[in-house]
């Protein structure tokens, strides 16, 4: 937390008044051009009590400019950022990477459990007219649909609480990526100026995602539907208009109607574990000539025999192994997380009664921590393997520099971090 949010109660007291003195200020203006004025009958209010206060109600009375050349009107800035100030906790969550996250086996576990499926498999069962309605309209698999749907909000239970403009507010503010924060939020404030919902409705969590399948502002702008005919794109309370919108998103990125997501597989002794790579892209054929096998003993489907495909291993060499298709490259268009793609698409196959997985988890590995992930670029650098800067993350590069070292002492180079790697570099 930086030292300027320290002094927490006044700046929670003075926030609105700080909001109010920019509004007043602007409130003659008609366009972007027109010059500031303040009412001469109007009394001069009291300046901020402190400098927090002071360089935010700056802050918002540039970016009202900047929001009235985007074509928003002054009353509809007025309505939203009426009171607003910047919110600390928003700040918190933007500067501190976690330290752990969970094994992926573990967030499976959570994605997939029992009741999530039954609800999932009752919704279809309610939805079915809308969903036939879907499927026509778009193309897109309705478990699919009602998968994100159950992992974004359960099925629009938990949909956030926080204020989208107050927490953009502050990103744009505040944030290590203000751009996006101001981006953003005039997105948000055009969707308010649309009359889809009202500021106090924009509900969602700390980074901007709203509604119950939890779109940020740019993209409920490009890709959001109003399928129930009521004239508004509601994506809090329309299911039909939620689940048309998660449709029409992953129709422009690149869905492939009647298509698959992958198959859990099994590879043969002395595969080349460096072709497990995301990037690296092969037909299914190929993949079969390789020696890769259906985990459950069935053939591929002859439909998938030239279908491009990559070899995805979420822990590596010791744990499952997925062909995974272009279907579930456009899941990642949604949402940039393997292991998130990954749960959509087996929560999907739960529904339909399958999705289990044969393969046996590495329970005796962990996640690296970040500061371990950090270390481990360090070490990895030190013995030769370059990979760029060591931030914790774990890329191409970093990849790359892990399958190299990994090759150099005998282990399969899966370029997978283990803790168990990380000690044997340590070792060294």
């Amino acid at each position: 937390m930086t030292t300027r949010f320290s002094r927490r109660l006044s700046l929670r007291l003075v926030a609105g008044v700080a909001v109010t003195l920019s509004s007043l200020l602007m409130s003659g203006c008609a366009d972007a051009n027109t010059h500031v004025r303040v009412p001469e009958t109007r009394k001069p209010l009291a300046p901020p009590v402190n400098a927090d206060n002071q360089r935010f109600a700056d802050w918002l009375t540039e970016f009202r400019l900047e929001a009235m050349k985007a074509g928003i009107r002054p009353q509809t800035f007025d309505r939203a950022l009426a009171g607003v100030g910047p919110d600390e906790d928003v700040v918190a969550a933007d500067q501190n990477q976690p330290e752990f996250v969970k094994p992926v086996w573990e967030y499976l576990k959570g994605a997939l459990s029992d009741k999530r499926v039954q609800r999932g498999q009752a919704a279809l069962a309610e939805n079915k007219a809308l969903l036939d309605r879907l499927e026509k309209a778009y193309g897109v698999d309705r478990h699919v649909i009602v998968s994100i749907w159950g992992l974004e909000s359960n099925f629009g239970d938990f949909m956030g609480t926080q204020s989208v403009v107050r927490s953009l507010a502050t990103l744009g503010f505040e944030g290590r990526r203000p751009d996006y924060g101001r981006t953003q939020l005039v997105a948000a404030l055009k969707i308010i100026q649309a009359g889809d919902v009202q500021p106090e409705e924009m509900l969602g969590s700390w980074a901007g995602a709203m509604g119950q399948t939890q779109f940020i502002p740019t993209t409920y702008l490009a890709h959001a539907m109003d399928f129930d005919g009521d004239g508004r794109r509601d994506i809090w309370h329309s299911t039909a208009d939620t689940l048309a919108s998660t449709a029409h998103y992953l129709e422009v990125s690149g869905w492939e109607t009647g298509g698959h997501w992958g198959y859990e597989v099994t590879m043969p002794a002395g595969f080349d574990y460096a072709l497990a790579d995301m990037s690296l892209t092969k037909s299914v054929g190929e993949w079969s000539k390789l020696g890769l096998k259906r985990a459950d003993g069935r053939p591929f489907a002859a439909t998938d025999a030239q279908a491009g495909s990559s070899l995805f291993l979420p822990a590596g060499y010791k744990g499952p192994a997925f062909l995974v298709l272009k279907d579930f490259k456009t899941i990642l268009a949604y949402n940039n997380s393997t292991s998130y793609a990954l749960a959509v698409s087996l929560l999907a196959d739960r529904f339909r009664g399958g999705g289990e997985i044969r393969g046996a988890w590495p329970l005796d590995e962990r996640p690296l921590s970040r500061s371990e992930r950090e270390e481990l670029q360090t070490l990895l650098t030190a013995k030769g393997y370059d990979h760029g800067k060591a931030d914790g993350i774990i890329g191409y590069n970093t990849r790359k520099a892990i399958r190299s070292y990994q090759a150099s002492i005998g282990l399969p180079p899966d370029g997978y971090p283990t803790s168990s790697l990380l000690d044997r570099m340590r070792a060294k």
